[in-house]
């Protein structure tokens, strides 16, 4: 029952997101931190969104968590949608095509006082049915998680860290592939309660 309700959602979360279907764009008010922009890929058929875990490396601050496909701008970028769609390419081998480009959320930076500053902006995607995988050194895991799961109480929960030495609870999603929390929580929370 909860299939038909959902995917009737993601239609209208693609016409809630329409008016904002432009690539975001910094504005006069952005704070002066680097850019980064992510693809919230979600796919029509299995009514699910694309997580990946990141490798564990040492110079990753966002090392082993589980997030978004995506990263910093480049140079040669023409906007932050070119850098959301070319990220994803380089990490999960998806390409993704401008016309399955369904509109931003609004952007994000990580409220961890010991966190990286960097600006991220969300990019959202909508297709047909999960596309072939193909993980890059970056990328440890990627899975498909169905957003009824997400919605589901029994996976919704805070969750304590010790960051240098300081004890900080967090929203989060506890999946099966480990915890949602950070700036990945504050990205698909908003986009659940626009579906």
């Amino acid at each position: 029952m909860w299939r038909r309700g959902l995917r009737l959602s993601l239609i209208d979360l693609a016409r809630r997101l329409a008016p904002r279907h432009l690539p975001a764009t910094d504005g006069p008010d952005a704070p002066a931190y680097p850019r980064a922009a992510v693809a919230v890929i979600l796919a029509q058929d299995s009514e699910s969104v694309l997580l990946i875990q990141r490798a564990e490396r040492a110079d990753d601050p966002w090392s082993g968590h589980i997030g978004l496909p995506g990263g910093r701008t480049s140079p040669s970028d023409a906007d932050l949608l070119v850098t959301a769609m070319r990220e994803t390419a380089e990490e999960v081998g998806v390409r993704l095509e401008r016309q399955q480009f369904i509109g931003v959320l609004n952007r994000v930076s990580p409220r961890s006082p010991f966190s990286h500053l960097v600006v991220v902006h969300p990019h959202v995607f909508l297709l047909p049915e999960p596309p072939p995988i193909a993980l890059s050194g970056e990328v440890a895991d990627a899975f498909w998680v169905p957003l009824a799961q997400l919605r589901d109480p029994a996976v919704q929960g805070d969750i304590a860290l010790e960051l240098r030495g300081h004890q900080l609870t967090f929203p989060a999603y506890h999946l099966p592939h480990g915890v949602v929390w950070g700036l990945t929580e504050r990205i698909l929370t908003p986009l659940l309660a626009l579906a």
